[in-house]
């Protein structure tokens, strides 16, 4: 059964609040928080680690604002569901992104929509993260938390999937691109490797990786060789900014040149 269809069931029998904050679960040593401003996914995640993760005390909050020191200085886990709508998803992603600089014993797992996959993919893949979709099987939200760090820097095969009956057309204008996507895009075309762009961008192998896929996603592109079949299209070439096979626009310049240059 997928995590949020666990939580719509509940809805129909609970239909109750978890609450926020300060409401706990007792456990065995380890603590976690739960993040969610859906009442029915609370309720939903509380039945998963009451029947399978009984060693967890749990603390449930309505969102990221509603997390205290004690709380981040106590966790060695927390879920975050941000799956919903969300008024600002970018300002979201950018304060957990800060909480995890700032906590890095926590195991952080993010569960995320198909609408949200490339934002989380371009700020939320760190060391401490995994991202996992909530239509995910419930045994998969397990696993990722049993594996703990093993777990980091994964990202379900669900949320790379998709859905394959999607109308991928408004895909391919690379408008649609992130910064970060073209940023790994137009190293690729120069023939540098993942692991040269990740040194470069001072980012893991993983997440170079994933924003490569996030990216080849987007276009509706299924293979490298059809990825680097666009690259070097004219569209290819129009949209990334490269001129030629030799040259640049100045924006890109200005990313690779210090890196390039000479101690």
């Amino acid at each position: 059964m997928a995590i949020k269809s666990l939580a719509d069931r509940l809805q129909a029998s609970e239909g109750t609040s978890t609450g926020s904050g300060g409401v706990m679960l007792p456990g065995q040593g380890k603590f976690g928080v739960v993040i969610s401003k859906i009442p029915v996914m609370q309720s939903g995640l509380k039945v998963i680690f009451n029947e399978n993760l009984p060693d967890y005390e749990l603390s449930f909050c309505r969102s990221h604002d509603e997390l205290t020191l004690l709380q981040l200085r106590r966790a060695v886990l927390v879920v975050a569901d941000i799956s919903g709508e969300i008024a600002h998803p970018r300002a979201v992603c950018e304060r957990y992104y800060s909480l995890m600089t700032q906590y890095r014993d926590i195991h952080w797992v993010f569960m995320v929509s198909d609408s949200l996959y490339p934002l989380a993919v371009e700020l939320l893949i760190r060391p401490e993260s995994s991202l996992i979709s909530e239509s995910e099987p419930v045994n998969r939200l397990i696993e990722v938390i049993c594996a703990g760090s093993r777990a980091a820097e994964q990202i379900s095969r669900t949320l790379f999937a998709g859905d394959e009956d999607s109308d991928f057309a408004s895909y391919h204008s690379a408008a649609m691109l992130t910064l970060s996507e073209r940023k790994v895009l137009r190293l690729l075309a120069k023939g540098w490797g993942i692991n040269q762009i990740a040194a470069l961008l001072k980012k893991s192998n993983k997440t170079i990786s994933a924003q490569k896929n996030s990216a080849m996603r987007r276009l509706s592109l299924r293979s490298n060789a059809e990825m680097y079949a666009w690259i070097n299209s004219a569209q290819g070439m129009q949209e990334l900014n490269i001129n030629s096979a030799y040259g640049e626009q100045m924006e890109w310049k200005k990313i690779v040149q210090p890196a390039m240059s000479p101690s």
